[in-house]
């Protein structure tokens, strides 16, 4: 039996997921979550074979998300959606230990194909998204701003360029006002910013917020 968890905010998607997975895995069985704190209260629980993780989760940040679930567990397969095909985010999610990661306007056989993949041990991103990021390997460009970020920088931008404030953002990741105010301190001398407007505009920019 191949035991698959989906974490997404949205019914009609999570039901869509199911029915195309079932089509292809016969023994597959599934549970649903809307939020992080469900997803990741599964994962303690029970055994997966993979986890199918919303980026966009209303609660949390989904690579918050993700670091949260590789630390509770591994070696559990996580593939990442999202609603916009960004190389940025996709980058830091392989970086950040995901399985996969998709965009949700994926042809139903590309999911099977994803998931069968990560089912043998693989890694698997969309095959327009591969395209992008070799395309940036081999032009050999600089890095962006926001690679020179550590991977809690960038999640403390990622929340700030969403309209947090530093205390929310503090409360969210469990850390003290005075932490995040250092993380925001190093993003804005890393960049060579001002302001949380320059951040703000800046991460719009770059697609780094959805």
């Amino acid at each position: 039996m191949i035991r698959i968890l989906i974490a997404d905010g949205h019914a009609i998607f999570r039901r869509g997921l199911m029915e195309t997975l079932t089509e292809s895995f016969k023994t597959v069985a599934f549970a649903e979550v809307r939020t992080t704190e469900e997803a990741i209260e599964q994962v303690r629980k029970r055994e997966w074979e993979i986890v199918i993780l919303d980026i966009g989760l209303p609660d949390h940040d989904g690579l918050e998300a993700l670091d949260e679930i590789k630390r509770v567990r591994p070696e559990l397969p996580v593939l990442l959606f999202s609603s916009r095909p960004e190389e940025q985010l996709a980058r830091r999610a392989l970086q950040a230990g995901a399985a996969g990661y998709l965009t949700k306007d994926i042809r139903p056989d590309e999911l099977t194909r994803a998931v069968g993949r990560m089912l043998a041990g693989d890694r698997y991103v969309g095959d327009a998204l591969a395209e992008r990021l070799a395309k940036d390997v081999s032009e050999g460009s600089d890095k962006p701003l926001y690679e020179l970020l550590s991977r809690r920088e960038f999640q403390v931008l990622r929340m700030l360029a969403a309209g947090k404030t530093v205390g929310e953002v503090a409360v969210d990741l469990g850390l003290s006002v005075k932490t995040v105010s250092t993380y925001r301190a190093r993003i804005l001398e890393k960049t060579g910013m001002k302001n949380n407007a320059q951040l703000i505009r800046y991460a719009v920019d770059n697609r780094l917020v959805q």
